[in-house]
């Protein structure tokens, strides 16, 4: 029944594995997934110690990790690699040839692909200056400056296919992938960061540091989401959710209890997903973000989950801001900043289009929209009276957390049934109560706020909550860290 739990799974790409897939009982899609980052993890080392800028020019490393990426798409996905290849070609001639004032006609005609949509909004971020030469890359602010010079064929080509991101991304800046293929990543970020926070002089002294603590935490991480996925994960089928005989004869609670876990059960894989991904990049040598005030160096540029943040989130909007974190802040830019009316339900919609054609990620992100609109007037309305004392605000986020997973895990069931019949299924057995609390919690609190005015925030709320997580600040460090 769930098709990502079959070895009998199809696909596209080349069966020289299925032998393995069939001993080992996986889907072979996932077994050439697997293969291809192992493989890539070891080319990145690679990479990074003998193709190293100052050993390599530019072009050989753009060359490299575009043959690289090519042929792990071929090898996954068959001749499906036609499809991503097109697109890159069909967006880099938008790219050279388009007027500023015609991308946003070129990016709804393109939107009939939600690949497309990533890659038209790549011409856009090229046309509307992100990439002008006093871009920080710290930030994805757009600037109004002048644009910066367009890339070459082969500079487009490696930032889209390098096998460092093609498979599992993360999504990243230009800026800062041709710095890392250029040699000038480390540097000049520590020359960024000490002209912003300390205006010191010393960045050219800082030897570039070592990746390999980052790379073997991050390999840890995986090394026990994949103990997770094979015993929790097994344990806990999501299908047995909409199971007749357990829908029709379980109680509510329990059949609550049992999706809770389930949802719990199911993120080591794509925890494992992101952080070796994340490993990768870091193995490369990419991914260096700065040295904090206690002379710790942070790998975490481009990472895209945080799992501590994920499980203690006491908010729908903590949980998204730490889930996917890239392409979150991709959405931001490209759909939220600009929208002029209902950006949330926008973003949602955008983010839908993005992942896919399967109905379960539509039902996902359609319901996340009144859930955040809710979850929203709760803190706006009721948090101040939770924060007298530390007990009483102690007492507020155990409940708001267990809320939170609560909604997360009604939320993220249909994007791992996908279809629409075992979706509607789950959410007759679960009577639809979190669309009817959420709904009915946007119309009291929005009418009970109305007398009091507007908010004292003066500024654009967040796409999921005004309240933003103040984010602990990175600074070039004195001390001379070794490269190994």
């Amino acid at each position: 029944m769930d098709e990502l739990t079959t070895s009998s799974f199809k696909t596209t790409g080349s069966k020289w594995l299925l032998p393995v897939s069939d001993f080992f009982g996986f889907p072979l899609d996932q077994v050439n997934f697997l293969a291809c980052q192992v493989f890539a993890l070891g080319a990145a080392f690679w990479f990074r110690l003998y193709l190293s800028p100052q050993f390599s020019s530019p072009v050989v490393r753009h060359a490299v990790a575009t043959l690289f990426g090519l042929s792990f798409v071929i090898f996954c996905f068959g001749w499906y690699a036609v499809h991503i290849s097109v697109l890159v070609m069909v967006c880099y001639r938008i790219l050279v040839t388009a007027d500023i004032h015609n991308i946003h006609r070129y990016t709804m005609i393109m939107a009939v692909s939600y690949l497309a949509v990533c890659q038209v909004s790549r011409v856009f971020i090229y046309n509307y200056g992100i990439l002008s030469t006093d871009f920080s890359g710290c930030d994805l602010t757009i600037s109004k400056g002048r644009p910066g010079s367009k890339p070459s064929l082969i500079e487009y080509l490696s930032y889209n296919l390098n096998f460092l991101s093609i498979l599992v991304g993360p999504c990243s800046h230009y800026k800062d992938y041709i710095d890392f293929i250029e040699g000038r990543h480390v540097q000049r970020r520590l020359r960024r960061l000490s002209a912003s926070n300390t205006g010191q002089n010393g960045y050219d002294k800082v030897s570039e540091p070592s990746p390999m603590a980052a790379v073997t935490r991050k390999l840890l991480i995986c090394g026990v989401c994949m103990v997770l996925f094979l015993t929790l994960t097994k344990a806990f089928p999501i299908t047995y959710n909409v199971d007749s005989h357990f829908v029709n004869e379980a109680p509510f609670l329990t059949r609550l209890t049992y999706a809770f876990f389930s949802i719990q059960a199911a993120r080591p894989k794509f925890y494992f997903a992101w952080a070796l991904a994340d490993a990768i990049n870091n193995a490369a040598g990419y991914g260096f973000k700065g040295v904090d005030e206690a002379g710790q160096v942070s790998w975490d540029l481009i990472s895209n989950i945080s799992i501590w943040g994920i499980e203690t989130a006491t908010s729908f909007k903590k949980f998204i801001d730490n889930w996917n974190i890239q392409t979150g802040v991709w959405l931001k830019t490209v759909c939220y900043d600009r929208a002029p009316r209902y950006p949330t339900a926008l973003t949602f919609i955008l983010s839908a289009l993005w992942h896919g054609v399967y109905p379960g990620y539509y039902f996902t992100f359609i319901t996340a929209i009144p859930i955040t609109l809710a979850a929203r007037a709760v803190r706006k309305n009721v948090r101040q009276y939770f924060l007298s004392s530390h007990p009483v605000k102690l007492v507020y986020d155990v409940v708001t957390w267990a809320a939170t997973q609560l909604c997360i895990c009604y939320t993220v069931m249909p994007f791992l049934l996908l279809a629409v019949e075992p979706t509607m299924q789950y959410y007759r057995s679960m009577y639809f109560h979190i669309h009817i609390i959420s709904i009915l919690t946007v119309i009291v609190l929005s009418q009970s706020h109305k007398p009091r005015g507007s908010s004292s925030n003066g500024t654009k709320p967040g796409p999921y909550d005004p309240h933003p997580q103040a984010q602990p600040q990175l600074q070039p460090s004195n001390n001379n860290v070794k490269r190994k």
